[in-house]
């Protein structure tokens, strides 16, 4: 029941902020801007978003094989591209962890070192992303005059950093309790292995260039989508934008990020006094290149030897 609740929660808000952000849309001008031109963009930005998905599981194989999780790289390739199918058929943008949580587990390494690896992906992601985000404030103070936009970026942004300095810190720690107590005992553990793989003198340079190459390819492919409809937006206007809006949209509170990225989107676009419904239009076809991706790895997981196995068995993936 609780789950139904949640889920049903979700498409509400998605379904809400759809609706809002639509409102500032009008569709047929939309459409009349594609050309044979936009299709090649868009074809681009698809590719890039594999790209992406590539960059990712070269940072997830680092991390789970110091969480005892080791992964082949077509295994993990495989699992990330279904995951992105997941991330937007479940209501949630981070569904997609949750079979890729299953998918390790069942390949063998269990459900502690499956867990691990994918909170341990997650977590070092958002600091990534944070990181980014502080290091471009100068610029994105220049670009958004607003006041309360500025104070909306500094709020956002500095909560998911210290989050995610606060974690590290916490795996710091050496209180013995940290690791017996059973509400700190998987934390700690987590940020401990996070620790150990960020400061290590091979690993640590490898994930952080990693991490902040898959943002930047989100930027990309964002470029990618300005282009195809020839938005009168700049590349660094994108740069300065987008990963807050991802960041926003990594809050599991809706389906696959869709309302809420359109709404955040919208609004950053304002508070940069660009137009805001060309952030929403942006933001449907970022979504839309997301949309697709997923549906091959839709294709993968129909095809692939665990969903014959099984069936439909990721619905037993514990909460």
């Amino acid at each position: 029941m609780r789950r139904i609740l949640l889920s049903t929660a979700k498409i509400l808000i998605s379904g809400a902020l759809l609706y809002l952000a639509l409102r500032k849309v009008d569709l047929s001008e939309l459409f009349s801007r594609f050309t044979a031109t936009s299709l090649f963009w868009i074809a681009m930005a698809i590719a890039i978003t594999f790209l992406q998905i590539f960059v990712g599981v070269l940072r997830w194989r680092e991390i789970s094989a110091a969480c005892g999780a080791p992964l082949g790289l077509a295994q993990a390739m495989r699992y990330n591209v279904i995951g992105a199918f997941f991330n937007q058929t479940l209501p949630s943008a981070i569904g997609g962890d949750a079979v890729r949580l299953w998918l390790v587990a069942r390949a063998g390494a269990g459900w502690r070192a499956a867990t691990y690896s994918i909170f341990v992906d997650r977590a070092i992601g958002l600091v990534a992303l944070a990181i980014l985000i502080v290091a471009s404030l100068p610029w994105s103070y220049e670009l958004i005059a607003d006041p309360h936009g500025r104070s909306a970026l500094l709020l956002v942004d500095f909560a998911a950093l210290a989050g995610g300095v606060g974690f590290l810190v916490f795996g710091a720690l050496k209180w013995p309790w940290l690791k017996t107590w059973w509400a700190t005992h998987h934390i700690h553990a987590c940020a401990v292995i996070a620790n150990r793989v960020i400061f290590d003198a091979r690993r640590g340079p490898v994930i952080a260039i990693l991490s902040f190459l898959v943002h930047v390819l989100a930027v990309v492919i964002g470029w990618c989508v300005v282009q195809s409809i020839a938005a009168p937006v700049s590349f660094g206007q994108i740069f300065q934008l987008l990963p807050p809006v991802m960041l926003i949209t990594m809050m599991p509170i809706s389906i696959a990020g869709w309302g809420v990225r359109e709404a955040t989107m919208g609004l950053a676009f304002g508070f940069a006094g660009l137009a805001s419904n060309e952030g929403v239009n942006i933001s449907l076809l970022f979504g839309a290149v997301s949309f697709i991706v997923g549906a091959v790895g839709g294709l993968v997981w129909i095809l692939s030897a665990e969903k014959a196995a099984q069936g439909s068995a990721p619905l037993g993936v514990p909460e």
